[in-house]
C-alpha cells in the first residue's frame, strides 16, 4: 500500500465510524421495526454500511 498522508487517515477514520455508527443504528431500527418491509430495508441498510466500512479498513492494511 502506498503511504497515504495524516489528512487522508483522519478522512478514513471519519467515514469508518461514520459507517459504523449508521451500521449500529440501522441494525437497531430493524430490530425496532414490526413491519416486514420496513425491517428489510434497515437490515439491507445495515448491510451496506457494514460492507462500506470493510471495504474502507482494507486501505488501512
Amino acid at each position: 500500500m502506498a503511504n497515504i498522508s495524516e489528512l487522508e487517515l483522519q478522512n478514513l477514520r471519519h467515514l469508518i465510524g461514520g459507517y459504523d455508527t449508521t451500521h449500529c443504528k440501522m441494525q437497531e431500527y430493524a430490530q425496532a421495526a414490526t413491519d416486514t418491509k420496513v425491517k428489510q430495508f434497515f437490515e439491507k441498510g445495515a448491510k451496506s454500511a457494514m460492507e462500506n466500512k470493510q471495504q474502507l479498513m482494507k486501505f488501512l492494511q
